[in-house]
């Protein structure tokens, strides 16, 4: 490995309450970006109508996360809710190595457990235009009872007290606005001095 090569590949990690949009982001950010590959998540949840195993998430077994906690098979993990989610370890390592970008959708205790193993990781807080926003389109997804509405909309502010620990925030008034400018972030982060 030459000396530039040390730090070229990071990880990239999105955070922000859920209904920002960060799955539209993603995968539009996949699309555009051939030297990005998604980290899929472990998760012991119901998989939701479409939802794929392997694609959208591994969906695990409670006593299946369990082992692979005790085998230290992931990056992160935390458990949110009555369910447990977690970042496997190998894919990360693997994409990296084969000089990939590694994009990975996480709260902000994930973001920070990750800055903490890959120290060049770049993490990306996506705030909504507006809360009454973040409420619309948590309506409008139709995932959630109103419940489970409530408390996310709760969360947002303890997420954003931690803002100040990400290295970059970004507003998504408009996805394709949002894609250009992590794709912009990608390609700064790979000119700093500290790469190099």
């Amino acid at each position: 490995m030459r000396i530039l090569d040390k730090f070229a590949h990071f990880p990239i990690v999105l955070v922000g309450p859920s209904g920002t949009g960060k799955t539209t982001i993603y995968k539009l950010l996949l699309n555009k970006n051939t030297m990005i590959k998604y980290s899929v998540s472990a998760t012991t949840r119901e998989p939701r109508n479409g939802e794929i195993d392997k694609k959208d998430y591994y969906f695990l077994s409670k006593t299946t996360f369990q082992d692979w906690i005790k085998a230290g098979k992931f990056c992160e993990w935390a458990k949110v809710y009555k369910d447990f989610y977690g970042t496997p370890k190998e894919p990360v390592t693997q994409y990296l190595n084969e000089g990939y970008h590694v994009l990975l959708d996480l709260d902000s205790r994930g973001a920070k457990s990750i800055k903490k193993i890959y120290s060049q990781a770049v993490c990306i807080f996506i705030l909504p235009p507006s809360i009454s926003e973040l409420k619309d389109r948590l309506l409008k997804r139709g995932q959630d009872s109103a419940k489970v509405i409530e408390h996310r909309l709760k969360d947002v502010d303890k997420e954003l007290k931690k803002i100040k620990e990400f290295d970059y925030i970004v507003v998504n008034k408009s996805v394709e606005a949002v894609v250009d400018k992590i794709q912009a972030i990608i390609t700064a982060e790979k000119c700093k001095t500290k790469r190099l």
